[in-house]
């Protein structure tokens, strides 16, 4: 077993057929696999062995399904790298994993800390000036075209997805070849990918969404992948008429956004059906949707941590305002407190078994005991499951903030504010956004003879911090709501807006 037989499969069998169409280039699935052997073949001389990590801190550009097909097929680790990262960050991902090589291109160089990762020996370079580095083509061009996929156990790790951590730090979600495998194939069952439909993707490589359920999903499934650097509504309204594409994946804000564009059904003719996932679909959005083009938005529910895909609404009917039934092989059961299963109706932590729950996070044992227990995956989501087996999300038993699917740990930045001279306490929190679900906000004390304003404080934010996780509201308080214990209430402070 190997994730990358997924493309090897479809060159067999479509070798002349487009796997990827990027910005007016076509890359059929024979190029693909000709491409992928030879960097494979490539970094098997550079010495890159099995179990090694390899980093992609990479944009949405077809390097990155290269690099990323290459490793696996090697059966190193593909580490999949948020490319918003600032250096700090980066640093942090790259010692954690300890990945021995980069692919990045000359436009992220800057963030790549070199001389303080001592494991990671090479920087390959993607995109751009290769700045005195290797360049993927000069990779691509040094290797032979035959390659052997190596033959993996199920249980070996295929990905490392990082995700948040409680500490405030990401922690990298170890999915095996049989996780990702397994998933993909309940995507391409459940969702009905076919070899005639065109797959649209403007959502990161990096993230797990975009990676298996739509990349992998699409290369199992034999179709073609309409590859875009970022979600630009003019340029992917073009795309679908120009590229014909038949299924389109997004998050609930993007929905928002097209239902914004005064959009007809003429204009997505082409469109047969439309996927949500990464954040909760609010039901007024899905009723907007479904009165506007006749169909309903398919939705999903699941978490990095499995792979992602677990839930489905629907196979059979659509329930609004639900995320669905588990797919096929999972189970979802909704747990109180002492991990015991609530009667149908009532409110608990949502858990998940089933062949897509990750082997556990990356050298963290005691952080993947918390999570993985008695063989359930703590989604840390409350929800509640009806009679009909149909799971409604309620809220977060963690702090977490979900900005369009993207999840920001408030610790994480905390810790970063600390940073600044002027700062004497900080408390991150998220409140509500109509668009974005939520926004992050800071609230702020200084210290004393210390002068600081909003906007100084928000510019070191953005100059070192992926720009979705600096606070998009910043309040400097005389004090912070604490308790006796002299624990901070973010609770008052989100009821105080």
């Amino acid at each position: 077993m190997n994730v990358a037989q997924i493309v090897e499969r479809a060159a067999k069998y479509f070798p002349d057929k487009p796997a990827v169409l990027f910005e007016g280039a076509s890359l059929s699935y024979a190029e693909l696999n000709l491409r992928a052997n030879r960097l494979a073949n490539t970094l098997r001389e550079k010495g890159v062995a099995r179990g090694d990590r390899v980093a992609l801190f990479l944009p949405n550009i077809p390097a990155f399904i290269v690099c990323y097909h290459a490793a696996v097929r090697i059966g190193a680790i593909a580490v999949s790298v948020n490319s918003m990262l600032k250096e700090d960050e980066l640093q942090y991902i790259l010692d954690d994993a300890g990945a021995v090589l980069l692919f990045t291109t000359d436009d992220l160089l800057v963030n790549v800390p070199l001389d303080r990762c001592p494991e990671l020996k090479t920087v390959v370079v993607c995109e751009g000036k290769a700045d005195g580095n290797p360049s993927l083509e000069e990779w691509i061009d040094a290797g032979s075209e035959t390659f052997s996929v190596k033959d993996m156990d199920p249980d070996d790790p295929a990905v490392l997805l990082y995700t948040s951590g409680t500490t405030g730090f990401p922690k990298g979600a170890t999915l095996t070849h049989g996780n990702v495998v397994s998933n993909v194939w309940t995507t391409v069952h459940h969702a009905g990918f076919t070899p005639e439909d065109r797959m649209i993707l403007f959502l990161p490589l990096f993230h797990v969404f975009g990676q298996n359920f739509i990349m992998n999903g699409t290369f199992l499934a034999c179709g073609t992948l309409v590859l875009h650097r970022r979600f630009i509504p003019d340029q992917v309204m073009a795309s679908i008429q120009n590229d014909g594409v038949t299924m389109f994946f997004a998050v609930p804000t993007i929905y928002i956004a097209l239902l914004n564009m005064d959009l007809s059904a003429d204009d997505i003719a082409s469109i047969r059906y439309e996927f949500s996932a990464a954040a909760t679909m609010p039901q007024e959005i899905s009723a907007q949707w479904t009165e506007r083009f006749g169909r309903p938005v398919y939705e999903g529910y699941g978490l990095t941590e499995c792979s992602p895909f677990a839930c489905y609404n629907h196979d059979f009917r659509h329930k609004f305002g639900s995320v669905g039934t588990p797919v096929e092989n999972f189970e979802i059961k909704i747990f109180d407190e002492n991990d015991q299963e609530l009667p149908l109706g009532e409110w608990g932590e949502i858990c998940i078994r089933g062949p897509g729950v990750m082997a556990g996070y990356w050298n963290k044992p005691e952080e993947t005991a918390d999570t993985l227990r008695n063989g359930w995956l703590h989604s840390g989501d409350i929800g509640t499951m009806d009679d009909e087996g149909f799971v409604f999300i309620v809220d977060r038993v963690k702090d977490m903030i979900n900005m369009a699917g993207l999840k920001i740990w408030p610790a994480e930045v905390e810790q970063f504010l600390y940073k600044h001279p002027a700062i004497k306490e900080a408390a991150v929190y998220g409140i509500p956004d109509p668009e974005k679900g939520e926004r992050v906000k800071a609230a702020i004390v200084l210290k004393e003879g210390k002068t600081a304003s909003v906007d100084e404080i928000n510019a070191f934010c953005r100059d070192k911090l992926a720009v979705y996780k600096a606070p998009a509201v910043i309040d400097i308080v005389e004090e912070l709501p604490k308790s006796a214990t002299g624990k901070i209430l973010k609770r008052i402070l989100r009821d105080n807006g």
